[in-house]
């Protein structure tokens, strides 16, 4: 079945109880050994750091640049008259 996307969905996912998910954990530490699996948790973890600094930083030039442009414009002569 498609998706409307155009992508075959992955039915067998929902299908995949909790010893199925204990096989799949196993597997892959069989396969990859624990070092290498910690390894990349480390860096998904450093990539998450990473990407939330981004947001953060866009976020407050986004907020710097408001800020800029919100600022007096009115002319200098005009400003005594108020």
């Amino acid at each position: 079945m498609m998706t409307l996307t155009g992508a075959p969905e992955l039915a067998f996912i929902q299908n995949v109880g909790p010893m199925g998910a204990i096989l799949i954990a196993v597997v892959v530490l069989v396969l990859f050994g624990r070092g290498k699996i910690s390894s990349m948790m480390g860096e998904v973890g450093k990539g998450i750091s990473s990407f939330k600094k981004g947001v953060e930083d866009g976020k407050k030039e986004v907020e710097d640049q408001t800020a800029e442009a919100a600022r007096d414009v009115t002319p200098e002569d005009d400003k005594d008259k108020a």
